[in-house]
């Protein structure tokens, strides 16, 4: 895409009558001056004028040819989000319902209370999909929002660079490659390997740049060959050369472990032709002038690529040895192939023209038909990652249909991929016509039979852990939901009163109804049951529920006694003492007193810690985070702790592991927990029936908190364990 960028609006309403000469333009000119007012005075970390960005925005959305409501949504895009009192209701009344949907879809949701960044993160991304669903504009006025924000990253703090730099590149190329938007894809590489690898960049751009005259004089003397026997043939072509972009060389490299010497195709000659049959005709003539190279041509015109790429793909070799790619299409494939979805974006009195496209977004359908089952936000990003990501393998049914899956794909993605009702009743596959296990990876011209039997019990939850696909464990996953409703259901509930327990909460004071309703609006539940059955079936974690309860009692109340020290002394007064030889605990005020460590909470050198005055025993030591901190009726006596050295010195530590029960787990855990060079005191196991898993509780050796936190993560990794907490 050319840099050149609108810097008025007469500018950007000759783009937009150059493409569509009926276009509203009144419209794009009331959207300029508003968003010009909403925006006066705002700088942006460059310093210059904020509204040149939604101006370039909107030049760029111009030249993928979009029509007058993308063109002022783009304008306006960032008003709701950054001028005050420029809300969705403001828009819609001034441009109508069509902007207004458009401004609203790509509004990042900045303005709702999350637990962390990636959880804001993932739910702004999940919100521009479902809009994107409704109206693919969406995604293409992000798309170039997000365009002008790499072009001008370098205003950005380093940290802020790498980690823009990475988002883009892990979901908006993926993303514009999806749509078939290449002009916008390669930018965005490029400019994302400009920040997240600079010396791997500027390396590639001189070595590259080194013989740029001796190829360019080569790739000349090229064209000029094919030129000559093409107008032999009398055909109506054109043809240009152009360098590969440097991400596409780089990943090349680091991927396939390629030294820069062995890419061949750093320069690609593409020829555009009137015809399907001309493109044939033309690599029949570049194969008679040049030597093949084995294994790398690619017919995308009899098997498009999901985002409707089409053009035939094929590396030679010049007389002087050099390699080169030869792109064969015709214009429609070309416009198609450099505008992707936009270039069939066309509206006509109001009205969306587009249900030819309906096969070609399959993959849109897939995402949004996971993404109602998964609302877990990290879950959620490292799965767009995967289904946006991944190169493409096709495959053919026992009918002769392509289907497209994603690499590393197995014969149970695809049985899912043609119905789920296939997947849940596969018990066996065949490849080629052979018999294969369920974990085959299947390849790019695979014939792929599923052999099903009526009388299957279900899936396994083992496909989970093997499938490829995000519909695929998301089909699963419905699958036990509904079969297995009351066993989640009990699952789920188990795990609840676990986490709450390790994040010293009661579950029945979380439940209440004040807490438990806008968490059950936020996520979709009818009620309490369907939580349960959630958690119990992964669909959501025990921590991440348990999490926002507390964050919703937090936002209804104060706590009943803040952690403040209830004796008043002087800094002076501060002693060492030790109840036990290796307790080094500092009490505030009360020198020479007996120390003893709270069994409800068992605090570790790390913990924040405050002490209780008893009645004959000294004082005994609590985590400030304990719940008998809050529960106590007599706060004046809590004085003032923390602790002295603990050098060299052990604590009993004490862990609960809910456990998937099996032959020799308890064994397993304790040689495990040997190799780790850790010491357990005590451990007692029971199996909890009905649901096939066991609880353990254990008492190990550890020198402070960080530690114990260090064995829980190790713990956490095993395949068992189904949740941990420190008891």
């Amino acid at each position: 895409m050319t840099q050149d960028e609108c810097t008025s609006l007469e500018e950007l309403l000759a783009i937009l009558i150059k493409y569509h000469p009926e276009a509203n333009v009144e419209l794009v000119s009331k959207a300029y001056h508003f968003a010009e007012k909403a925006h006066e005075g705002q700088k942006r970390k460059s310093g210059e004028p904020y509204f040149t960005h939604p101006l370039t925005v909107a030049s760029i959305l111009a030249k993928l040819m979009l029509d007058a409501p993308t063109i002022a949504a783009g304008l306006l895009h960032d008003t709701v989000e950054d001028c005050e009192g420029c809300t969705r209701e403001v828009i819609e009344e001034e441009f109508g319902t069509e902007v207004a949907a458009l401004v609203d879809g790509v509004t990042k949701l900045k303005r709702l209370d999350f637990t962390s960044k990636a959880d804001q993160q993932a739910e702004s991304i999940r919100k521009m999909i479902l809009a994107m669903s409704k109206d693919i504009r969406v995604v293409l006025i992000k798309l170039a929002d997000r365009l002008h924000n790499m072009r001008t990253l370098k205003s950005q703090p380093p940290e802020s660079q790498k980690r823009i730099a990475q988002e883009t590149l892990d979901i908006y190329a993926p993303l514009a490659h999806r749509l078939g938007v290449y002009m916008i894809k390669q930018e965005l590489e490029d400019l994302c390997l400009r920040y997240l690898d600079p010396e791997g960049y500027q390396n590639l751009v001189i070595r590259i740049g080194m013989k740029r005259a001796e190829r360019e004089n080569s790739i000349k003397e090229v064209i000029g060959v094919l030129e000559r026997k093409l107008d032999e043939m009398n055909l109506h072509f054109e043809i240009d050369g152009r360098p590969k972009h440097f991400y596409s060389i780089y990943r090349k490299m680091v991927l396939q472990h390629k030294p820069f010497e062995q890419i061949f195709d750093l320069i690609a000659i593409r020829v555009l032709v009137d015809s399907i049959q001309d493109c044939y005709a033309v690599l029949g003539v570049v194969h008679t002038l040049w030597r093949q190279v084995p294994n790398r041509f690619k017919d995308y015109i009899s098997m498009p690529k999901p985002n409707m790429y089409q053009s035939l793909h094929t590396t030679v070799i010049s007389e002087n040895g050099m390699p080169f790619e030869v792109q064969i299409r015709t214009y429609e494939m070309h416009r198609i192939a450099e505008y992707g979805i936009a270039a069939h974006w066309r509206y006509k009195e109001g009205r969306q023209v587009a249900d030819s496209l309906d096969t070609k977004l399959y993959w849109l359908r897939q995402i949004l038909d996971w993404q109602n089952d998964t609302r877990d936000s990290e879950e959620f990003i490292r799965s767009l990652k995967v289904d946006l990501f991944s190169d493409e393998i096709f495959v053919f049914t026992p009918n002769g249909e392509i289907i497209d899956l994603p690499k590393g794909a197995n014969p149970i993605d695809f049985a899912y991929r043609i119905h789920s009702e296939v997947g849940n009743k596969c018990v066996g596959a065949k490849v080629n016509g052979r018999i294969v296990t369920l974990d085959t990876p299947l390849n790019t011209g695979d014939f792929v039979e599923i052999i099903t039997q009526q009388n299957s019990k279900g899936p396994s939850r083992d496909w989970l852990k093997i499938v490829k696909t995000s519909q695929a464990k998301a089909k699963i996953r419905q699958f036990y939901k509904k079969e297995l409703k009351e066993e989640n259901v009990a699952n789920g509930k188990q795990m609840l009163e676990y986490e709450a327990k390790r994040q010293g909460h009661h579950l029945s004071a979380l439940l209440k109804s004040e807490y438990l309703e806008p968490i059950l609006r936020k996520f979709s539940f009818a009620d309490l049951e369907d939580l349960y059955a959630a958690v119990g079936s992964g669909g959501i974690t025990s921590n991440q529920v348990v999490t926002r309860l507390a964050d919703e009692i937090r936002q209804h109340e104060k706590p009943l006694i803040p952690l403040q020290p209830r004796v008043n002394v002087e800094p002076s007064a501060v002693h060492t003492v030790h109840g036990k030889p290796d307790a080094g605990i500092k009490i505030a005020g009360l020198p020479g007193c007996q120390v003893h460590f709270a069994k409800c909470c068992a605090p570790l050198p790390g913990d924040e810690i405050i002490g209780y005055i008893t009645r004959g025993r000294g004082v005994t030591v609590h985590s400030k985070e304990c719940v008998n901190v809050n529960a106590s009726h007599d706060p004046a006596r809590w004085v003032e702790a923390e602790w002295a050295d603990t050098t060299n010195t052990f604590y009993n530590g004490s862990l609960q592991l809910l456990c998937q029960d099996r032959h020799n787990l308890l064994a397993d855990i304790m040689s495990y927990l040997t190799a780790l060079k850790i010491t357990v005191t005590a451990v007692a196991a029971r199996v909890n029936p009905g649901n096939q898993t066991c609880t353990i509780d254990m008492t190990l050796q550890v020198s402070n908190k960080k530690e114990l936190d260090w064995v829980i993560k190790q713990l956490e990794k095993r395949q068992d364990t189904i949740s941990i907490f420190r008891t």
